[in-house]
């Protein structure tokens, strides 16, 4: 896999970008909340920054993604991101806080043109039975980060201050930009059969994944655990503070398991990509975690509560690489960028819609019920990928008969 220039150039640009994004993030939110004294509206709308260019820009990302070549897009992605830093940097030094969010909001948006360049690439240049193995990759280098961007964010902030930690933003953005530079020159693709204005191209991607089985499928099981995915992410607290009679400051140690989890499952991913199929992939990871939502919910003691948080973190690079995985296997490359641009905002729109009823179903029930909510539709996920799993299985024993 490392062998692979592709994967190791856009690999090392990643974990460039991870770096800046963490410090961006964390800087952001300690200086928005110094300079308006914890203000919770204001301090709001730094997810609202970091969050909207991905139902704004998604799927218009993703179709000019299709028409401009990958390697520029990339290139040009990251060195806007950085420029935008460096405006942001001199906004700081005449004092507010608005740049910081709309800096935040332009690098954002940036990055949902660049990210599906990066699947174009590894769709043309890695190996289809190497794929599996490099979207697991990228799901534990995401982990890492869960796990140490915060603390890098938060360090750098404190020790150095805002000025010190947008100049290294933009440099961990320049420097993406200056690595992916080094790839060789895009060739040229041939395009999809609906060319022409930007409107037709776009319309023609939504009619792909409507016409595509597979993609339909991957899209309504991506509606169902987004849903569930937000129904349960803001009533952690709750967990620690109502379940586990802790205070606030626990729900660190139980974020900090998770991720660790999550880091040594994708390491794990990584070396049994080639043996397992992507969709039995998936679906493993859906039950597992289903299972563990509803009895994270139920849960009044510590250890049980971490080792179910440990099996999730393990199987959940299970569900986001073999999502990625089919989503590469069953998209043509003209397509990569405006498929990827569509389904993923499926995901986060869903998750916002559970994030925001989320506090009212729990105060209509109980914090069990919202858990028992989320499980049943990270169950329902797994039901609706059925077809694609007796459709693959279907080919294999045609393929074996033959």
């Amino acid at each position: 896999m490392f062998s692979n220039r592709y994967v190791r150039t856009i690999i090392l640009s990643r974990v460039l970008l991870q770096l800046g994004i963490w410090i961006r993030n964390y800087t952001v939110l300690l200086y928005v909340t110094d300079l308006t004294k914890n203000n919770s509206v204001y301090v709001s709308l730094i997810s609202v920054a970091e969050f909207a260019p991905i139902f704004l820009f998604g799927l218009i990302g993703g179709t000019f993604a299709d028409r401009w070549r990958p390697k520029r897009t990339m290139v040009w992605s990251d060195l806007l991101s950085s420029l935008s830093v460096g405006a942001v940097l001199l906004a700081v030094m005449n004092g507010g806080w608005i740049a910081p969010l709309i800096g935040s909001f332009v690098s954002a948006s940036l990055s949902q043109f660049s990210q599906p360049s990066g699947m174009k690439l590894y769709k043309r240049h890695v190996p289809a039975e190497q794929l599996q193995g490099v979207m697991a990759l990228s799901q534990t280098l995401v982990a890492i980060f869960m796990v140490l961007g915060p603390v890098i964010g938060t360090y750098i902030f404190l020790q150095f201050g805002i000025q010190a930690s947008l100049i290294l933003t933009a440099v961990m953005f320049l420097g993406s930009s200056l690595i992916l530079s080094s790839l060789p020159r895009d060739a040229e693709e041939p395009k999809s059969g609906d060319t022409g204005g930007f409107m037709k191209e776009l319309t023609a991607g939504l009619r792909y994944i409507g016409s595509n089985q597979s993609l339909r499928t991957l899209s309504l099981t991506f509606l169902s655990v987004g849903l569930a995915s937000g129904l349960t992410q803001p009533l952690q607290i709750f967990l620690v503070i109502e379940k586990l009679g802790q205070r606030k400051s626990f729900l660190q140690w139980l974020v900090l398991a998770n991720g660790a989890a999550m880091l040594v499952g994708g390491v794990a991913i990584i070396g049994i990509a080639k043996k397992v199929k992507p969709q039995l992939l998936l679906m493993l990871g859906l039950i597992v975690s289903a299972v563990c939502t509803i009895g994270i919910g139920a849960s009044t003691m510590i250890w049980l509560t971490i080792v179910l948080l440990v099996i999730s973190g393990l199987f959940y690079p299970c569900i986001q690489g073999g999502i990625q995985t089919l989503i590469i296997r069953n998209t043509e490359g003209s397509f990569i960028g405006r498929v990827s641009g569509a389904i993923t905002p499926v995901f986060m729109g869903m998750m916002v819609i559970g994030m925001f009823v989320s506090g009212y179903l729990k105060n209509m029930s109980s914090l069990l019920v919202v858990y028992v909510v989320s499980g049943g539709l990270i169950i329902v996920g797994a039901i609706l990928l059925l077809p694609l799993v007796v459709k693959k299985s279907g080919k294999a024993k045609k393929s074996l008969e033959s």
